[in-house]
């Protein structure tokens, strides 16, 4: 397949509600968009970045500047027998994930579609079904955040992921876990702990949760192998592993049991399957995290879920969790069951509805 258009597009998308994290709140969600034409048949993906430099380096100008001077010129023009291809035409650029992963994922989803195959079946997976979960942020009162539970509850969401950071944590969990004793609970602290929080940290084994999430340092590996030493409660990693090799060196050294896969931290498809292969080989799971994405970044986290070795709850939720109106049809809804569709047309299997798109766009820039 021949690469002969790229588009950019910054899209600005404001949530239904506030959302709160260890390192700050969010409300106006940016992404950059995709848009590849290959032959004759165009694919989809989406860049999760933020205005700031929060959870990752990466930005909307970062990845925007990679993208533009470097990824793109090495990329328009060329033949491509399979998007597996890419990671070596970009690995002389150094970092910058989520800004190759937009070209490889949106590469993905036009070699699904010339084959006329929805993505998930060319990715190998396996199942039609994603099992999804809730993640909730920091809440300005616990009373509020039991509220927010039973709602998401009612919705069917059978895992419910809070946010925690020092001060919202162990009195935290204490009351969830007086008023839902047998819910599938997880923590996610973003990075928010150093290892002077061991007496924390420990306190949290006495509530049966299932996982906490990147308790330490966002690119540690040491410190969380002699964390996950000293508590029961299962470590998965989300910000330390950024490639294959650190997914690897995490086991070996035992930093944790549980990875987190978002295929824009890692550089795309190709690199989240390498992961989940090797994770599945020896035994452990894993699961796809979320960044609060549109109907496009959802529909591959979906695609992507759908492998053998997914075998958590992911941080996958329907449409209206987050947005009024997404811009993609259909829109991505939850199950009786906890459940959300994996699509089944060619490509990401959703159409991204270019009218609703246009009315978010900030910027457009298109390259031949």
């Amino acid at each position: 397949m021949k690469v002969r258009l790229i588009e950019l597009r910054i899209v600005e998308m404001k949530l239904k509600e506030e959302f709160e994290t260890s390192f700050g709140k969010t409300l106006l969600r940016p992404c950059i968009i995709v848009r590849i034409i290959c032959d004759d048949v165009e694919g989809w993906a989406e860049i999760p970045v933020e205005y700031g430099p929060w959870y990752s380096y990466e930005t909307v100008k970062t990845a925007w500047h990679i993208l533009e001077d470097y990824i793109i010129p090495w990329t328009l023009g060329r033949e491509l027998e399979s998007p597996r291809e890419f990671p070596n035409i970009v690995k002389g650029i150094r970092g910058h994930n989520m800004a190759k992963a937009g070209v490889e994922m949106a590469l993905w989803d036009c070699y699904a579609r010339l084959q006329s195959k929805p993505l998930y079946e060319v990715l190998g997976g396996v199942r039609d079904r994603i099992v999804s979960g809730v993640s909730i942020g920091i809440k300005r009162t616990v009373d509020e955040l039991i509220n927010v539970i039973q709602r998401r509850l009612d919705e069917g969401y059978p895992r419910i992921k809070i946010k925690i950071k020092p001060g919202w944590d162990v009195e935290v969990v204490e009351r969830i876990r007086r008023e839902y004793p047998d819910i599938m609970l997880q923590v996610d602290a973003n990075a928010a702990y150093t290892l002077n929080d061991l007496e924390t940290l420990r306190k949290l084994d006495d509530y049966n949760l299932l996982m906490i999430e990147q308790p330490l340092d966002y690119n540690d590996l040491i410190d969380h192998s002699y964390l996950q030493k000293l508590i029961k409660t299962d470590i998965c990693l989300d910000e330390s592993i950024k490639c294959l090799e650190d997914a690897v060196r995490a086991y070996r050294i035992g930093s944790c049991r549980v990875v987190n896969i978002k295929p824009a931290r890692v550089g795309g498809h190709t690199t989240s399957i390498e992961i989940q292969k090797f994770w599945m080989q020896h035994g452990l799971g894993v699961w796809i995290g979320g960044m609060l994405e549109t109907g496009i970044g959802r529909a591959h986290n979906v695609a992507l879920a759908s492998l053998p070795g997914v075998i958590y709850p992911s941080d996958i939720s329907a449409s209206n969790r987050y947005w009024e109106k997404d811009i993609v049809e259909p829109e991505f809804m939850l199950n009786n069951d906890g459940t959300i569709d994996v699509p089944k047309k060619p490509g990401i299997g959703v159409e991204v509805l270019e009218k609703e798109l246009e009315k978010h766009t900030r910027r457009i820039k298109i390259y031949r």
